[in-house]
């Protein structure tokens, strides 16, 4: 019998397990499961994922050997910090002199607080000498003495040389204890910060171990062959070996999934994306085809982790309603979820008959201007769902559908204390609410500086129709619902990439340090299991920090997706019209290769230069790239040193600022290469020559480059 072959993802909350099959051709969702959370099992959440991942293969009639690609998110390691369930922490430090004394002042780590009243345990020892083996036993014996579980071994300036580091952390594990040495968590400079994230990770290492093995042995006890990944808080996938010496990168990690499946299976190349439960929305940004990171705050100050810069705002699709002297003052933050109420909007006209409008205090601690209904059927919660049903912005089969009918009748108490009608009163409803997600969202659009002509609004989490489709309508921006809004977080875990990212503080760094840290981060993905040929590394050189980023991402096997589905060169260039907000016969195809099409136009301005916009279509139709100004150029690989050179030497900006290059990205057979974190005209150069090396002579390469100013 053939088989199709699956990619599984399944997604760790805190009440429920979600589990979805993603046909690893097609890349269309196959099935879906909703077993509880199992955290009280004498397994941990690893019964869960497998009752979850069992039941998955028989409503989608596969066996095991079908997995091609496994993968799981949890909220373990971000729960184990807010619980303040971290196992003690034995911290070495390591030096003489003012050394000694930088590190004996991390101690004082011991007074971050977990959660109110309770602090990070953690118990102290120095060492001044690591080749003195008798030395370092003494302080490893003291630690544990003390009640250490797990060893973090620190020293200044270890990432340049780590030997004393290494040196402890070998002592350690020779003990059998779980160990970490700082230099192995960040290559960043700051010994502060990068001991605190080294103990932050060392401190949830016992738990996430325990669960890391718990979940692979039930896995192959359950006959599934391909490696089981784990979701980073970066919106990628990593392995589990290195889930079991960096568990830090899942915390925060609940919000990354749902922003890789919109990125993986929508394909938004510049927007937001909106998650909305029936509490809070997350917000995060996706500008040119990637997610937006920075450094994580935790336990109330930055570290080293890079995670998803996602914003969250207290409005979700059970946000209540409240009101006062006649007016919708806000909505929410309390909701019906935590109030204890349902939705009017799912009541029956029955239990709706008599109603009457009254506010309440849903919580002893909240104001009593609550909105709800006393009726036949008992108290109802007046909610975003609500008012959203009520205008109909709720589309059919929508986990959140409710009768039009039934929601109107549901708000209409309230159209009256307001004084106006039925749809006034639900549409005040949602302004109130999406006005709260529309100040954050006007805010990232900023900080993030993306195409004003290119957002797209894209909603998920159950409560994406409450939220999404009003605040595309008040903000004048495009929006849509996810396909499959409802389970769009294990999708994104079923079709994330592998992620690595590689940091490096080097001043003034050259061609060769930069290619170095590029190679390295291409290295790390391979090793994790993503096939060599898709992998696609993105470097970033920050002058003013002297900081080397590479971003490498990869799958685990080269996807080729059902061809059937592709659009046509009319449809293609109807996207590309759109996007650039222009009719399809203003618009020229300026380049293309198999896999994308380049697409522009000519923008004319009173006393200006004209503009011309870009837009990269892929073979799907979808907008891989938005360039508001660019030239573009093709080339061969055997000619594109020299062309390139020409073509950056005539772009490159000087003034007060320094020397800046051009953004430059290169579309090369199926890939866009992005070259544009690069200031420094050489290491550019440098860098699209490295993109080049595998790739035969006579391809075609399309250069695509944005002046800066």
């Amino acid at each position: 019998m053939t088989t199709h072959r699956i990619r599984v993802g399944i997604d760790v909350g805190g009440t429920f397990t979600d589990a979805v099959a993603v046909d690893a051709t097609t890349l269309e969702l196959l099935g879906q499961v909703k077993v509880p959370t199992s955290h009280h099992h004498e397994d941990g959440v690893a019964h869960g994922i497998v009752e979850a991942l069992n039941r998955l293969l028989e409503q989608t009639g596969n066996v095991p050997e079908d997995v091609a690609f496994l993968a799981h998110g949890t909220t373990q390691a971000t729960n184990a910090l807010l619980e303040g369930d971290v196992a003690t922490t034995g911290l070495i430090g390591i030096g003489t002199g003012p050394g000694a004394a930088l590190t004996r002042r991390l101690a004082a780590f011991g007074k971050l607080e977990l959660t109110p009243g309770k602090r990070l345990p953690l118990a102290y020892a120095h060492v001044a000498d690591p080749d003195d083996a008798a030395e370092v036993g003494r302080a490893i014996d003291e630690v544990v003495r003390q009640g250490a579980e797990v060893v973090v071994a620190t020293q200044p300036f270890s990432v340049d040389r780590p030997e004393g580091e290494q040196a402890v952390f070998d002592a350690a594990r020779s003990r059998g204890l779980p160990v970490t040495a700082a230099h192995e968590i960040t290559s960043l400079y700051g010994l502060n910060k990068r001991t605190r994230t080294a103990v932050v990770n060392a401190a949830i290492l016992p738990r996430m171990l325990s669960t890391a093995d718990l979940v692979d042995a039930s896995i192959t006890k359950a006959g599934i062959t391909s490696p089981l990944m784990v979701m980073r808080c970066d919106g990628g996938v990593m392995s589990l070996d290195e889930m079991r010496r960096r568990p830090l990168l899942t915390v925060l990690s609940g919000p990354a999934a749902g922003v890789a499946g919109a990125l993986m299976q929508e394909r938004i190349s510049e927007g937001l994306f909106l998650e909305t439960g029936g509490t809070s929305t997350d917000i995060s940004v996706i500008r040119r085809g990637k997610v937006a990171v920075r450094h994580a705050t935790i336990l109330g100050k930055t570290s080293y982790l890079s995670a998803l810069d996602v914003r969250t705002v207290g409005v979700g699709g059970g946000s209540m309603v409240r009101i006062s002297g006649g007016k919708v003052t806000t909505v929410g933050p309390r909701s019906a979820h935590i109030a204890g109420l349902p939705y009017a909007c799912f009541a029956t006209p029955e239990e709706l008959r008599g109603a009457t409008l009254a506010t309440v205090r849903p919580m002893a601690d909240d104001p009593a201007d609550y909105a709800v209904l006393d009726a036949a059927g008992g108290r109802f919660a007046i909610t975003m769902t609500c008012a959203a049903n009520a205008l109909g912005r709720v589309p059919e089969g929508d986990f959140a559908r409710a009768d039009q009918a039934v929601a109107q009748a549901a708000l209409a108490p309230l159209a009256a204390a307001l004084g106006v009608d039925v749809a006034t009163a639900a549409a005040r409803v949602l302004d109130a609410g999406t006005a709260q997600v529309k100040s954050v969202v006007e805010t990232m659009i900023s900080d993030y500086r993306l195409d004003q002509d290119s957002i797209l609004l894209v909603g998920g989490g159950g409560g994406a129709a409450s939220v999404t489709p009003h605040l595309a309508a008040v903000s004048g921006h495009e929006g849509r619902i996810a396909r499959h809004n409802e389970v769009i977080s294990p999708i994104g875990v079923a079709l994330a990439l592998v992620r690595e990212q590689i940091e490096r503080i080097i001043p003034g760094a050259s061609q060769e340090q930069i290619l170095a840290v590029r190679a390295e981060a291409e290295r790390a993905v391979i090793a994790q299991g993503a096939a060599a040929d898709g992998v696609e590394v993105e470097v970033t050189v920050d002058p003013q920090s002297n900081t080397v980023r590479a971003v490498a991402t990869g799958a685990t096997e080269l996807r080729t997706q059902d061809r059937a589905h592709r659009a046509d060169d009319q449809e293609r260039l109807q996207v590309a019209a759109a996007s650039l907000k222009t009719e399809p016969s203003q618009v020229k195809v300026l380049a293309g290769t198999p896999a994308h099409t380049v697409y522009g136009t000519e923008v004319q301005r009173r006393f200006r230069a004209p503009r011309h916009p870009v837009r990269v279509v892929d073979a799907d139709g979808v907008v891989r790239l938005h360039a508001p100004d660019a030239r573009v150029e093709t080339t061969t690989v055997s000619l594109a040193p020299h062309v390139l050179a020409a073509l950056v030497d005539q772009s490159t900006s000087y003034g007060d600022g320094g020397v800046r290059a051009p953004a430059l990205r290169l579309l090369i057979g199926s890939r866009i290469a992005d070259l544009s974190g690069v200031l420094d005209p050489q290491s550019l150069l440098a860098l699209a020559r490295s993109e080049l090396r595998t790739r035969g002579a006579d391809e075609h390469v399309i250069a695509v480059v944005e002046a800066r100013t």
